[in-house]
């Protein structure tokens, strides 16, 4: 049976930002969607009416799409996106995969310090990032070029929105952490301290991968990322 490996870029993101990672992940028993999510497609998009659930219905669509096997493989800020999706189709993904993001708790916010009246988040400074724990290791000045020049702001109704979780088979569906800016170690210990953005991993069947590098594995080691994967969709 044919994989459906559906890949979701974190914040600022589009499709392309999995460019790098796509050929790797080509084989016989594989297909591969990478998304573009709403509000993401062109820095003149409107974003004003872009909620959560507006992603979270995109990604639950392309899943819901054909009847192949779905590995869903998040990164960073739609973590939560991700776990939603679980959420609502619990039975139709067989494996989620974090990259170097994970769940959150029903009611959480990504921002709750984003307020109504801001529509979109633009992609902060390279100073602001790393203060905020995003790595820009093994980023090159034209790697970083490249991001800046097609970054696209953020909608901010899908950081600022609480996630609404209702369904416990969520807690079934298989689980990998693919762990970069931070070891496996860190991560699980953080997970067991019961800090809010870690603590659902320790109800959830979790594999958890090191891949060492910065916040951007699929720029910084495509390769190795897109390896990660595959062994998480032969799991």
């Amino acid at each position: 049976m044919k994989t459906h490996i559906v890949l979701v870029p974190g914040f600022w993101l589009g499709s392309w930002a999995w460019d790098a990672v796509l050929p790797h992940l080509e084989r016989p028993n594989t297909r591969v969607t990478a998304l573009t999510l709403p509000g993401l497609e062109a820095v003149h998009t409107p974003r004003i009416s872009v909620t959560l659930d507006s992603h979270v219905q995109t990604v639950v669509d392309a899943v819901a799409a054909s009847d192949e096997r779905t590995v869903l493989v998040v990164h960073s800020g739609t973590g939560p996106v991700g776990y939603a999706a679980t959420d609502r189709l619990p039975d139709r993904i067989a494996r989620i995969v974090y990259v170097d993001s994970g769940p959150v708790p029903d009611g959480t916010a990504l921002r709750p310090d984003v307020t109504e009246e801001i529509v979109e988040l633009p992609l902060p400074s390279w100073a602001e990032l790393e203060a905020d724990g995003s790595s820009l290791e093994g980023l090159d000045e034209p790697a970083l070029a490249a991001f800046r020049s097609r970054a696209v702001p953020e909608p901010a109704g899908p950081a600022r929105d609480q996630i609404t979780l209702t369904d416990p088979r969520r807690y079934d569906v298989p689980t990998t952490v693919i762990c970069s800016s931070f070891p496996s170690d860190v991560i699980a210990q953080m997970a067991d301290g019961g800090f809010p953005l870690a603590v659902e991993l320790t109800k959830l069947p979790v594999t958890y991968v090191d891949l060492p590098t910065g916040h951007w594995p699929m720029w910084s080691r495509p390769k190795e990322l897109a390896e990660a994967i595959l062994d998480a969709v032969d799991a």
